[in-house]
């Protein structure tokens, strides 16, 4: 009998799991209900500080707040299947409207307020927002454009001519009596990502997507990402970005943790809410660890209640570890890889458990659980082994849908065989842990944020002096 040719057969994919074994996750809820399935033991507990004003909002307020922003939402013609775009910085209005929406069946469609009215628009546009909620730094870049198209405009801040006010939509209403009924593939959350390549796309969380990736990172008898309801978790990173909303926000909310809400990073008054309200878990992105290892007005004794340090959103090289832990030496420091398309989070350091892994420094983390990673040659799609560098894919019920009317750039991402290509190159090492060494994606890091290449030299062509443009990145220490 002759002998079959090497490449008739494919080779066996060599598939990563994580460490901890797989757990039950409840699929069939809603987020929100999956996010406040503890609240009778967690009602009376804080919730939501917030770090400007003090105000407290306790389990059941908030609960209690984001049926009364349902309705306030219901009001204004939202209704299942709608988009709500919130607009803004972090406040605890961002969690009642978010949760409002979903409560409605509606999705939410974050967004900077300090992106370009032209940015602001195109993905207001594209999401199809029916409503947008926003503050005073952003009201006068969606005005004119809200207008033109019937779409309402209400502000968490301040009165403003053609604007609503949320507190006053919040206190007219009856708080929403019943949840809309929702699929478990129904789209909660729409945030805007270049993926690998090319312009901004919608990418579609869907309510499993997001409890998935919620309960594989805190969920279980030994969570990989451990918070219980003693700890105090500081929300600093943008909840626009979906590293805060899901890793702070709805992590923190499904363990019961008190959340520290930061409208911005400033080292001085990060230091004044870490004393304060003896906050616990600091997740952080590398620019915001550049800061506080060369800070001197930040020394061990600011930082002393802190027992986790998340890093995430960009990789963080080991003499930046090194200095940070110098000022910060009581808490274990770890990062985290994700992607917005990953649902996010595709990896998580195994020191942040319950019953912690010894782990190296310079590793992202070891693939979550309930999901499958493998690297794949760049030029030939084949499955590599340990320690073999390739594009990084994902698999697993925590990914996207697809993106929003762009069915080619979902099947370009997500391959016929459900693996999420990332765009990252990595390897996994003999301890399972993943190491990132390159992006084979053209997408630009800067400070934790996505900028792409064409949408910068879609506009530098615009100038008449310009005949083309290439438009690369350069290493920056703190971008």
């Amino acid at each position: 009998m002759g002998s079959v040719p090497e490449d008739s057969a494919a080779a066996p994919t060599a598939v990563f799991r994580s460490k901890l074994p797989d757990i039950e996750i409840p699929g069939h809820l809603s987020l929100q209900a999956y996010c406040f399935e503890r609240l009778p033991e967690v009602s009376s507990r804080p919730c939501l500080i917030d770090g400007q004003t003090g105000a407290v909002h306790t389990y059941a307020d908030v609960e209690l707040l984001s049926r009364r922003a349902a309705a306030a939402l219901r009001g204004l013609g939202v209704g299942k299947g709608d988009v709500v775009m919130n607009l803004l910085r972090n406040c605890p209005e961002f969690a009642f409207v978010f949760l409002g929406a979903a409560r409605l069946g509606a999705a939410t469609t974050t967004a900077n307020p300090f992106y370009t009215p032209h940015e602001i628009h195109r993905q207001a546009a594209a999401a199809g927002a029916r409503v947008i909620v926003t503050e005073a730094c952003a009201v006068e870049k969606v005005r004119a454009f809200a207008a033109e198209r019937g779409v309402p405009v209400v502000a968490v801040d301040g009165e403003f001519e053609g604007c609503l006010r949320l507190r006053d939509l919040m206190d007219a209403a009856e708080p929403l009596a019943a949840d809309e009924e929702v699929e478990p593939d129904d789209v909660v959350a729409l945030p805007y990502s270049s993926g690998t390549t090319g312009m901004p796309k919608g990418v579609m969380l869907t309510h499993r997507s997001l409890v998935t990736s919620v309960a594989q990172q805190v969920d279980g008898e030994n969570p990989n990402l451990y918070f219980s309801q003693d700890d105090v978790l500081l929300c600093v990173l943008p909840l626009f970005h979906i590293y805060s909303l899901n890793s702070v926000l709805l992590a923190g909310l499904r363990a019961g943790c008190a959340i520290v809400i930061m409208r911005k990073f400033e080292s001085g008054a990060l230091v004044e809410l870490v004393r304060a309200h003896g906050v616990t878990v600091a997740p952080f992105v590398p620019p915001i660890v550049v800061e506080i290892a060369k800070s001197p007005r930040v020394c061990a004794a600011d930082l002393a209640s802190i027992r986790m340090v998340m890093s995430g959103a960009a990789p963080m090289g080991k003499d930046l570890q090194d200095a940070f832990m110098a000022k910060i030496p009581n808490a274990v420091l770890g990062q985290g890889y994700g992607m917005t398309e990953a649902g996010p989070v595709l990896a998580m350091c195994l020191a942040f458990a319950k019953e912690p892994f010894e782990v190296k420094s310079g590793s992202c983390g070891t693939v979550v659980r309930n999901a499958e990673l493998k690297i794949v040659d760049t030029d030939t799609g084949a499955s590599l082994g340990r320690n073999q560098p390739g594009e990084i894919c994902i698999r697993g019920e925590q990914i996207m849908k697809g993106y929003l009317n762009d069915p080619e750039a979902t099947k370009n991402t997500i391959d016929k065989d459900g693996w999420l290509h990332t765009g990252d190159i990595g390897y996994v090492d003999d301890n399972d842990e993943i190491f990132i060494v390159d992006r084979l994606k053209e997408i630009i890091k800067y400070k934790g944020f996505q900028v792409p290449p064409a949408e910068l030299e879609a506009l530098l062509i615009t100038h008449p002096e310009i005949k083309d443009a290439a438009v690369v990145s350069y290493v920056d220490p703190l971008a």
